[in-house]
């Protein structure tokens, strides 16, 4: 019996690599199922051989079993079959040669069980607001000489988070040769859009300025973001103006806030009216002005900046409508981007850089930089 259990509970979990999360608990579940998926293989398969013993309920425990140890490998089958055609995708769609492109594979299943390197970082204040310090943290290109920035904005729906989310990317960036800096920035409810946007702008000047300090080529910039960051560096990006921000990167982030807003997420996973409306001031009929100032899409044009969508189709925070709109926007304006469209991931793929979703992510996120930062 307790064989049995064990694998409808798998089972239940293996369901997460194809179908969406229904709770914010089994959102945080759906990530390691399908990033970590190599792992619950082993243990299924572990329970499985269990059933070589003579017990009770034998053969339905083996089905459910087995039809678990199938949907967790199903995430490394299709991160195989994207990663077939995706440095053809990039080359064309980035306009790049294949020598722009990292040398090592999109995906490969010897590396779910590789170390990622880490950098060191430091921290420093780039602005302080009414006695408060907002920092920065800084990992140095472990290649030397002056070398291309990105800077990197954290999730947590605008009000909650910090600049050592998800650090795995940073340090791998730094590792390759790229200046990265992480950066703490304005929160609601007490602060509003478009501050952090603003906060983007302070922290490139305090780059900038101390460029010859941190090595950092001034006229090579790339900003990533995640989720509520991403909306936040698509709009810097997209209007600030700076001609130094040569690339941004969206990771699962909501481009068209007013059009969002009408598609409120399970409230069993988030809260998602009650976290725009903290962060923009009000409801979508009370401030409409807020919600389209602070929309990426209504703000694209012939001369907006390259732009790399990532996405999984499972997403339950985001909705993977958001990319498709800004898709639109970018090929009537004819501007240069790809979108990786990730059909099993859900919101925040990439926690682990060695899973599948990770893997591919970091592949596209390298090339994306690498094409946009060369001279």
């Amino acid at each position: 019996m307790i064989r049995l259990i064990l694998l409808i509970l798998l089972f239940l979990a293996s369901l997460l690599t194809v179908f969406r999360a229904p709770t914010n608990l089994l959102w945080m579940t759906a990530i390691a199922v399908s990033e970590y998926c190599w792992i619950l293989i082993f243990v299924t398969c572990l329970i499985l051989t269990w059933g070589f013993i003579d017990m009770p309920y034998k053969t339905i425990g083996t089905v459910f079993g087995f039809i678990a140890v199938l949907l967790f490998i199903s995430p490394i089958v299709r991160a195989t079959i994207v990663s077939t055609d995706l440095k053809s995708e990039l080359t064309q769609s980035l306009k790049c040669s294949d020598s722009d492109l990292p040398e090592r594979s999109a995906f490969s299943v010897a590396k779910l069980f590789s170390i990622n390197k880490k950098v060191e970082f430091q921290s420093y204040v780039y602005q302080n607001d009414s006695g408060q310090d907002y920092k920065l943290d800084f990992y140095p290109s472990q290649i030397s000489g002056e070398r291309p920035c990105v800077m990197v904005v954290h999730g947590g729906s605008w009000s909650s988070g910090d600049s050592q989310q998800l650090p795995e990317l940073n340090s791998y960036l730094a590792s390759i040769g790229y200046n990265v800096a992480s950066i703490n920035y304005h929160l609601s409810p007490k602060y509003r859009s478009p501050r952090p946007v603003n906060d983007v702008k302070l922290a490139l000047k305090y780059l900038k300025e101390n460029s010859d300090k941190f090595n950092i080529d001034t006229s090579n910039f790339v900003l990533v973001g995640r989720s509520a960051g991403a909306q936040i560096v698509l709009m810097a990006a997209y209007t600030l103006n700076d001609t130094a921000i040569k690339g941004v990167v969206d990771f699962y982030g909501p481009a068209d806030m007013s059009w969002g807003y009408t598609i409120p997420t399970n409230p069993l996973v988030m809260d998602s009216e009650g976290v725009m409306e903290d962060y923009l001031g009000g409801t979508l009929s009370e401030v409409p002005n807020a919600y389209a100032e602070s929309s990426a899409v209504n703000y694209v044009n012939k001369n907006s900046t390259p732009t790399l969508m990532l996405h999984g189709k499972n997403d339950v925070l985001v909705a993977y409508e958001h990319c498709a709109r800004l898709e639109k926007k970018l090929i009537a304006s004819g501007v240069k981007y790809y979108w990786l469209k990730l059909p099993w991931a859900t919101h925040g793929f990439d926690y682990n850089l060695r899973g599948p979703g990770g893997q591919l992510s970091t592949y596209a996120t390298e090339a994306f930089i690498k094409s946009v930062t060369k001279k």
